[in-house]
């Protein structure tokens, strides 16, 4: 089942925003997450915001669910005022987009676009399941307004695919890219994910040769996460199958390095490599520089000015409050100044842009100078000012970070 929503303060009935979040509001960038929270089912390692039609219930439906996020578009821009807010990007995530009809994916962009704007050069991008679109609709998608999708291929091997629990078979992931290529996207994405339980060396590098020949110009590869109370937690529980090693994921990212860098993709945050700047996902970069956005949808998490909040999870109780004309915000947080830098510091130096070695907390300072040391850095950017991970770093991004915060 899907994870719990974190704790918080109480948000306001009418989405009131603290001055503190409004202050600067139009100075950086600004963005919009639609969460679509339908699946046709649950895939085995997921614990994301989703549900299936037997978990729906009562109250939501597919049918309705795009006015029920105009609704919420129109109450964004009563929250956020009158201010300039040209949109630079919009992504829709879930679960899966696609379940929709192309129509009301469009008719959501088309509010976003009514209510604030979006700029001449908007990225919009949709996740895709493979099996979930066809020419015609992604001919409908782009003639919607949307440049850049993003499919989820996972693995090249059906074995692999079954362990996950995905539907789609081996090769349709690089056809829909074809597909999609050929429907005229600028920009498309394909999702992997590495060291789960049975997939090999051989495994993971025929995925990569099969993405690679699909042409994408952006791959993202991501080490299998067991999440508590999933499917995959308990079979792994169980023993009926192994768990993830970190050794093991650590080889295969350097298998995803060599190979997508050997192809003309090169990395741009730790899990993310791209063929030119324009291919690099211009959404995930505002979250990680430190942007606005607003998510709209049931358990999404949106951020506006150091203050973060999140809807309410069922997709019939994110109804219902909207309805009554009330904000789906369950609760939130005031992130403080010191919080801000340390979550600054966290996602920038995951970036090949790196962090700036003089904004390091003096505290810390032994920690920077043993990761150049230790060959965690390089050393060009650092006599520039700059901390950049070398691959050796990017492989312990997570523990140099935890260094890093005292």
């Amino acid at each position: 089942m899907p994870s719990t929503l974190p704790d918080g303060d109480p948000a306001p009935a009418s989405g009131e925003l603290p001055d503190s979040a409004l202050s600067g509001l139009g100075e950086r960038p600004f963005g919009f997450y639609v969460h679509v929270p339908f699946c046709v089912t649950r895939c085995g390692y997921c614990d994301f915001n989703t549900y299936t039609a037997a978990e729906l219930g009562p109250g939501a439906s597919h049918r309705d669910y795009a006015d029920t996020v105009v609704e919420e578009i129109r109450l964004a821009r009563r929250v956020l005022g009158q201010a300039h807010l040209p949109v630079e990007t919009v992504f829709f995530g879930g679960g899966t987009p696609t379940l929709l009809p192309p129509e009301d994916l469009a008719r959501i962009l088309a509010a976003i676009d009514s209510e604030f704007g979006l700029r001449p050069d908007a990225e919009v991008t949709t996740e895709a399941n493979p099996e979930s679109v066809d020419p015609s609709y992604l001919d409908k998608l782009l003639h919607g307004g949307f440049n850049r999708i993003s499919f989820g291929m996972q693995s090249a091997r059906e074995h692999v695919l079954q362990v996950l629990d995905r539907r789609h078979t081996p090769g349709r992931a690089a056809q829909a890219v074809r597909e999609a290529k050929e429907a005229g996207f600028e920009h498309v994405n394909l999702d992997l994910i590495y060291s789960t339980p049975g997939e090999s060396d051989d495994d993971w590098r025929a995925s990569l040769a099969a993405a690679i020949e699909a042409g994408p110009d952006h791959v993202s590869a991501y080490s299998l996460i067991v999440e508590d109370g999933t499917r995959l937690a308990a079979r792994i529980k169980r023993g009926e199958l192994p768990m993830p090693d970190d050794d093991v994921a650590a080889d295969r990212y350097q298998i995803a390095e060599e190979m997508l860098t050997g192809a003309g993709l090169h990395w741009y945050e730790v899990s993310n490599w791209a063929v030119s700047d324009p291919a690099r996902c211009r959404h995930n970069l505002l979250y990680w520089t430190g942007g606005d956005w607003w998510a709209a949808g049931p358990g999404a998490h949106s951020h506006v000015g150091g203050t973060r909040w999140w809807n309410v999870k069922h997709p019939a109780a994110y109804a219902q409050r909207l309805a009554s004309g009330a904000s789906p915000a369950h609760a939130r947080e005031v992130l403080s100044g010191d919080d801000r830098e340390a979550e600054r510091l966290m996602l920038e130096l995951r970036l090949v842009s790196g962090y700036p070695v003089a904004e390091v907390a003096p505290a810390a300072r032994t920690s920077v100078a043993g990761a150049l040391g230790r060959g965690l850095l390089e050393p060009e950017a650092f006599k520039s000012g700059r901390m950049v991970l070398t691959l050796k770093g990017r492989l312990l991004a997570d523990a140099l970070i935890r260094d890093l915060l005292v």
